[in-house]
């Protein structure tokens, strides 16, 4: 996790809306155009992007795969392991 030790504070405009601050988007690796993903947790606002949650899910599902293989392979072998014993 990474902590930049910096807190501002902001206003939500008339909309509704929020600014994220350069420095934020920078360390979040937010680029204009991204899809960020909103979530509440414990009563706050976690804010992500989409690449960065599916980076997460593919290293969480990596650590069990045998080194070097494929999950789209695994899954086919299993599958057609699986036709074969029908």
């Amino acid at each position: 996790m990474t902590d930049i030790g910096q807190e501002i504070r902001i206003r939500i405009n008339e909309n509704g809306r929020v600014v994220i601050p350069a420095v934020f988007r920078k360390v979040l690796g937010i680029n204009c155009g991204d899809e960020i993903v909103l979530r509440v947790e414990d009563d706050e606002l976690r804010i992500t992007t989409l690449k960065k949650r599916v980076a997460r899910a593919q290293e969480r599902i990596g650590r069990y795969l045998r080194k070097g293989a494929r999950l789209s392979e695994e899954l086919i072998a299993e599958r057609h392991a699986a036709s074969q014993r029908e």
